[in-house]
């Protein structure tokens, strides 16, 4: 069985998310870590902290034959370095939203079919403890038949990177791929996973808040599964308080999960009790990412799956551009799209 240090890495971009993926990297065993960014700060500091080799330019780094690319670049980006990545026969982690557009996405889908490359779209909350319960839960029927699902999360945008003008991250910049609705995919993805296909989407969005953003800073979303169920979706980044949460609601019960509280709480209307699942002992948040690094690490060994390749990244892209559209247009999307 191969491991990570039978691979050589290549990081594409040295913000926190791709300073995360070096240092877990290294946790896994990886002794061939490359990075690119061109930011001279962001370079030096991988550099000092690290002690990875890091190019200014990507050419330098494609000749260094990278076997594995991590694309952790701002959204607007993520599409073209990919396809650059595939093209040097790169298997593809990309961070979420695989892009800011739907356009293109076929050429990637043809290199990656092509050159035979494993693919996996971050997609770090399958991995949260709460998240996979609350699915199994679901799964197990503990809830009877699910009519909806409510999830919402929302940070203060401007506390998100300590340090760092928000104003210029990507989060806040529409030429970068920013936005809620993509920044935080991570709820539509969810919920998708719960629920099944999404067929139909109305939403609300805009720039509500006095936060320096030119995109929007708080959305509210429908969306209508093929199964029948309905779920909502909010998502913002005034909330001065970090809250994320989800409640599933079913014909014999409901099911509650809260990131803060640290637990999934399960009423059974058969029982008439309440049953308590916490997390791990010990467990933080960079387990999840850790954890997704070795799921990748197995779908390249071939041992299991990608949990959300390229081609399910876009079905999950294409709901959240529904909304976007949705709240445009002021009427709903259907959602067409299937690969």
């Amino acid at each position: 069985m191969s491991s990570a240090r039978d691979y050589t890495w290549l990081v594409l971009g040295c913000g926190s998310i791709g300073k995360r993926h070096i240092r877990n990297l290294l946790a896994l065993g990886a002794n061939r870590v490359l990075a690119f960014d061109p930011r001279d700060d962001r370079r030096e500091e991988v550099r000092s902290q690290y002690a990875v080799q890091v190019f200014e330019h990507i050419e330098q780094a494609w000749h260094e034959h990278p076997q594995v690319a991590l694309i952790a670049a701002p959204t607007s980006i993520h599409l073209p370095l990919a396809l650059q990545a595939a093209r040097h026969g790169c298997h593809l982690f990309i961070e979420k939203p695989v892009a800011d557009s739907l356009a293109g996405l076929d050429q990637l889908f043809d290199e990656v079919k092509k050159n035979g490359l494993i693919t996996l779209v971050g997609c770090n909350m399958r991995f949260h403890p709460g998240i996979a319960q609350t699915r199994r839960l679901i799964g197990e029927g503990a809830a009877g038949k699910v009519t909806s699902v409510l999830a919402q999360v929302g940070q203060y945008l401007p506390n998100w990177h300590p340090g760092e003008d928000y104003r210029q991250t990507y989060s806040a910049r529409k030429s970068l791929g920013g936005g809620v609705v993509l920044d935080a995919i991570h709820e539509i993805d969810y919920v998708r996973w719960f629920l099944g296909e999404v067929k139909l989407v109305a939403a609300f969005c805009g720039k509500l808040s006095s936060i320096e953003v030119d995109v929007e800073d708080t959305a509210a979303i429908l969306m209508r599964t093929h199964s029948g169920a309905i779920a909502e979706v909010h998502l913002d980044y005034v909330q001065r308080v970090y809250s994320r949460t989800c409640q599933v609601i079913g014909e014999e019960g409901s099911i509650f999960w809260d990131f803060r509280t640290e637990e999934v709480r399960w009423y059974s209307a058969v029982t008439d009790e309440w049953q308590v699942f916490p997390n791990p002992p010990g467990w933080g948040p960079n387990q999840m990412y850790l954890d997704e690094l070795s799921h990748f690490l197995a779908c390249l060994e071939g041992r299991e799956t990608p949990m959300q390749d390229v081609f399910e990244a876009a079905e999950v892209l294409d709901v959240a551009l529904a909304a976007k559209r949705s709240s445009d247009t002021g009427a709903s999307v259907q959602v067409k799209m299937s690969h």
